[in-house]
């Protein structure tokens, strides 16, 4: 097993000022980032850094590509009834919950916890904007239902034209 990375080591605001670098040197000048983390007292190698910006800079647009493709699908697939981001709120609660764990008490505790609770917040949202859907369609299918029945069609018919409304498979 190789050993633990160095950069991996450093202080907390020491990596996010090293992250926020990376980004905005467009992952270059790894000898400068070398140089200045020397002057603040961290000896980390031009190649151990090239290493972490690496697989940062490949972390980095995974996620952009996946923010790309989420917006495409929104686009190409409107999600009415919110399935779409109910699965998403599920996959990152998911994500969260495997990061814990495998953090072995390393990730910062406040952040994760800050994450939870406005990913619950959204699922609070999520299912009160549902509900507020759903009641909207009861209402207009049965005022449909009314009218329908008034209007002479058979049982049947407005059976079939309350499930269209509320979309449910007959």
């Amino acid at each position: 097993m190789p050993p633990r990375s160095k950069v991996a080591g450093l202080p907390a605001e020491i990596k996010a000022w090293l992250d926020q670098a990376l980004v905005e040197n467009n992952f270059s000048g790894y000898e400068a980032l070398a140089a200045e983390l020397t002057t603040r007292g961290y000896s980390i190698s031009k190649s151990a850094l090239h290493s972490y910006g690496q697989s940062f800079e490949d972390r980095l647009a995974a996620l952009r590509q996946s923010s790309e493709q989420a917006k495409a699908v929104v686009t190409a697939a409107p999600d009415d009834e919110g399935a779409v981001n109910e699965a998403l709120m599920r996959l990152v609660q998911d994500h969260l919950f495997k990061l814990l764990m495998a953090s072995e008490g390393k990730l910062d505790l406040p952040k994760v916890a800050k994450a939870v609770a406005e990913l619950g917040r959204a699922s609070v949202v999520q299912k009160k904007w549902q509900a507020e859907v759903r009641a909207k369609a009861e209402a207009a299918a049965s005022q449909v239902e009314k009218i329908a029945r008034k209007g002479g069609l058979d049982a049947a018919t407005v059976t079939e034209i309350r499930r269209e409304i509320l979309g449910v498979a007959g």
